[in-house]
Order: structure tokens, then C-alpha cells, then sequence
């Protein structure tokens, strides 16, 4: 259950990435949980809304996200400091690791030899030259910009479905919004749900995603807006791109 990313950035199975949506939204009333007074009922749609909003004015997340499989012992796994324009991220796939770092200056991303090839995408002489330092790509290339939305709070406005063919119900204190992702190339029909807060700021908690064989993803979501600080490595464990790449 592996989904592509974009050329020269991480490979990740996160389903917010996937298909198109073809249920009908549920409508509860608001005083179930007592949702945004400026509304008379809640539905999907709102739930959606609200939440989008909420992410917008958040400036950091903590995330953690693991991929399991019924057939396999191997667990993807990511772990992640979002933030407005700085960030870190940890991807580990078995004995592959990639770490992506960003800072106001620079992007940078190691990891071990598979880690850099299967995940990164490098070529087995490119992760060679890499070796055990960070390679780095300047604020303003394309490379940073990639590395930049991987790890920007931003890009968690990419978990919310859209509102058609999500249905909506509550659980304790939080809303639950339900969908199914169609099928689409290598990626199989999944069922996803999204836990919001329905107190307090509408932010997402935890999403899941599986589908019929087994496969479960797992996203947690928390420590909205706790200070994200990212220093650049030591000089003399980097290098630059154009002296992997040139």
C-alpha cells in the first residue's frame, strides 16, 4: 500500500493523498456536541469547514504516522515537528531511514543507503557521495520548496476529505467523518476515518485508513501550535547538492 510522492521527495502512505468520494454527509444536531453557535446543525460539510479554518491558524503539529500490514512484519513508519516554514521529519520503512530537515536557510535529508535510495529516490552512486552527511539544497531552488511542504503544518489541511461522500457521526467527545477512497492505479479501495475535536478548536486527532487486505494506517495528530526550533547541522557533516548531483 505504498503511494507515490513527487519526484525527489519522501515516499509516503499518507490517504489523504488518495481518490475521489461518492457517499452522502450526515446531519446531527448541534447541540450534540455543541458545535459553532453560528450554525443550526452540524454536518460533514461544517465539521470540514471549521477544521480547515483551524489548521490555517495553527503554526505547528506534532505528527506520527505508522503503516501496518497483516502479511508482513515490516511497519512504515513516520514521525514529524511540522511547522510554519521550518520543520523535521523521520521516515523509517524496515531498515531504510530518511531524515528531512528544514531550517530558514536550507533543506537538508540523510538517512542509510536504503533509505536515501528507496525512500529519497537517489541513485545507489548519488547516496554513496552522501554517505553519512546531510545533503543540502538553499531556501528558493525547487528542492527546498519540496522539502519545505513536507514538512509545513499547512499541508495537514491535506487530511480533511472533501465534504461529498462524507458521512458524519460523534464519538465521546469528538466528531468522526467517514469516507472510502475509490481504488486508483497500485492503490487499493481504503476506508478512512478522521477523528476531530468537537470542543474547544476544531483540530484533527488521529486518522485511519485500511483496506480489505489488512493494511492500516495510522496518523496522529497533536501538540498543535508548540514552538518548532530547527537548527542547520554542523558544517562539516554536509554537502552540498551540486557536488552529489554534478
Amino acid at each position: 500500500m505504498h503511494f507515490s510522492a513527487p519526484a525527489g521527495t519522501p515516499r509516503h502512505l499518507r490517504a489523504h493523498a488518495l481518490g475521489a468520494i461518492a457517499l452522502v454527509a450526515v446531519v446531527l444536531p448541534l447541540a450534540v456536541l455543541g458545535a459553532p453557535a453560528s450554525a443550526g446543525t452540524v454536518t460533514a460539510a461544517s465539521v470540514i469547514k471549521e477544521a480547515k479554518a483551524a489548521i490555517a491558524a495553527q503554526s505547528s503539529a506534532h505528527l506520527e504516522f505508522d503503516a501496518a500490514s497483516t502479511t508482513s512484519s515490516s511497519t512504515e513508519q513516520i514521525v514529524a515537528d511540522v511547522g510554519a516554514s521550518v520543520g523535521t521529519e523521520t521516515v523509517t520503512d524496515g531498515a531504510a531511514v530518511l531524515h528531512v530537515k528544514v531550517t530558514a536557510a536550507d533543506g537538508y535529508i540523510s538517512g542509510s543507503a536504503s533509505g536515501l535510495t528507496s525512500l529519497f529516490g537517489m541513485t545507489s552512486a548519488e547516496a554513496t557521495k552522501v554517505g553519512t552527511r546531510w545533503e543540502f539544497w538553499k531556501k528558493g531552488t525547487t528542492q527546498y520548496k519540496n522539502l519545505e511542504s513536507v514538512v509545513s503544518v499547512k499541508s495537514l489541511e491535506s487530511l480533511l476529505p472533501k465534504s461529498k461522500g462524507t458521512t458524519l457521526s460523534t464519538k465521546g467527545s469528538h466528531y468522526v467523518l467517514a469516507w472510502t477512497s475509490a481504488a486508483s492505479g497500485s492503490t487499493p479501495k481504503l476506508n478512512n476515518t478522521l477523528t476531530v475535536a468537537a470542543k474547544g478548536t476544531t483540530l484533527p486527532v488521529e486518522e485511519i485508513s485500511s483496506d480489505a487486505a489488512g493494511e492500516k494506517v495510522t496518523t496522529s495528530i497533536s501538540k498543535w501550535g508548540e514552538a518548532v526550533v530547527e537548527h542547520a547541522p554542523p558544517a562539516g557533516s554536509t554537502i552540498a547538492a551540486s557536488a552529489v548531483t554534478g
